[in-house]
């Protein structure tokens, strides 16, 4: 669509530096257009406190803020953390909430018969491929429109003065200026101090982490965690039932106060660099750990052994922007197969950083205690000489081949 003809836009919104300038821009760039903004729930909580009255006073005509909370927990991080995906050791926080907020995006450009969708993704980064693509799934003619390739900017220090120079409320400055993502799931960092990667992150320091505190900062004591989880979904926690949800929130809350989650990586980033953040994920990363302790015990090894392949493709999808393709649909259908026996009870010790195994317990385990037992047992072990024999006949005729022709 030719710029001209541009004249309702809507905006993925956040309210933080980049969404806040877009607004006056858009309007500046795009005939004055009509600005309607979108801000998906996903729970970054304090962060949606007074967003309506600033996209107002920015210009936008109207601010809608939907609650995907439920949608995010059910339909994308619990399907990921029953494949156990992961990127380089990332949980996946920012690309998992993407693809359930871009989706709305587009539902509600269709609705209120926008000419275009606008993002304040970087050309940098990896979220610009993410909000893309699922605005194509849901919106495939819908005109997008990527300030970040655009404009004349060329920095957030520059944001910052594009905004004092529009009159734009900003919650930072430019000593606070990281670049950061939260929702129930997560928060990262990055930026500032971060870019060079001999500087060690700040955990000590206070207001750097806001989700945990540093293992050092953490009580002496341990404290202990039970789950429960139905086919490979959280329905548990300390004995109580709960949603998915509301176990990922108390979750955080413990693992926030051990220290749990914390993450310094150098990233492999989708457009080719490598890229450094911290990411504060304590609920997720007990989580994970819990629901892989109980799958060690209820999946057999060829099963396991394959699903961890999976894996590494299922993260690759996620990272990439493809939550909304055949192959990310075709590997949850495997891993739902997966997980019709992963049911049962793990119990965690929490401690400085630490998620230390406590206690596993299923009705459907293939561990057998009289089976593995050093005691006696039933187990006839003259059984393996010939099962060596036999695994080993090619290694043995290889070797006397080679020993003929030496």
């Amino acid at each position: 669509m030719e710029k001209k003809n541009i004249k309702k836009v809507v905006l993925a919104y956040s309210g933080g530096l980049d969404t806040s300038i877009i607004i006056p821009w858009l309007k500046e760039n795009y005939n004055n257009c009509e600005v309607i903004a979108v801000c998906g729930n996903v729970g970054q909580a304090d962060e949606l406190e007074g967003l309506e009255e600033k996209a107002k006073a920015t210009g936008a005509s109207k601010l809608y803020i939907e609650d995907l909370t439920d949608e995010f927990v059910n339909d994308v991080v619990i399907p990921t953390v029953k494949a156990g995906a992961q990127y380089e050791e990332y949980l996946l926080g920012t690309a998992l909430a993407r693809p359930v907020i871009a989706k709305r995006l587009a539902e509600i450009a269709l609705k209120e018969n926008a000419d275009a969708i606008c993002h304040g993704c970087t050309g940098k980064g990896n979220d610009q491929v993410r909000f893309e693509l699922a605005i194509k799934a849901f919106a495939p003619h819908m005109a997008i429109i990527a300030p970040w390739r655009e404009w004349e900017i060329k920095s957030r220090d520059e944001e910052i003065a594009y905004a004092e120079a529009h009159h734009v409320p900003l919650r930072i400055n430019r000593e606070t200026n990281y670049s950061k993502d939260k929702n129930l799931w997560h928060l990262s960092h990055e930026g500032l101090d971060l870019e060079d990667t001999g500087n060690e992150p700040l955990y000590e320091k206070k207001g750097f982490l806001e989700m945990s505190v540093s293992p050092l900062q953490a009580p002496d004591a341990p404290t202990y965690v039970t789950l429960g989880f139905t086919k490979g979904i959280p329905t548990s926690f300390n004995g109580k039932e709960m949603s998915a949800k509301e176990i990922i929130l108390q979750l955080n809350q413990l693992g926030g106060e051990n220290g749990i989650g914390l993450l310094d990586i150098v990233e492999n980033r989708l457009v080719g660099m490598k890229s450094r953040g911290v990411y504060e994920t304590p609920g997720g990363t007990i989580l994970y750990k819990a629901h892989t302790l109980l799958e060690s015990i209820c999946l057999d090894k060829l099963t396991a052994h394959k699903k961890q392949e999976l894996a590494i493709t299922f993260a690759d999808l996620v990272y990439n922007g493809q939550w909304f393709s055949p192959l990310r649909e075709a590997l949850s259908a495997f891993v739902d197969k997966t997980q019709e026996k992963v049911t049962g009870t793990v119990k965690v010790k929490l401690y400085k950083g630490n998620v230390i195994p406590a206690g596993v317990w299923s009705p459907y385990s293939l561990y057998s205690e009289e089976i593995a037992t050093f005691g006696e047992s039933d187990y006839n072990q003259k059984d393996a000489e010939g099962f060596i024999n036999l695994w080993g006949l090619p290694t043995k005729v290889q070797a006397m081949v080679d020993a003929q022709n030496s």
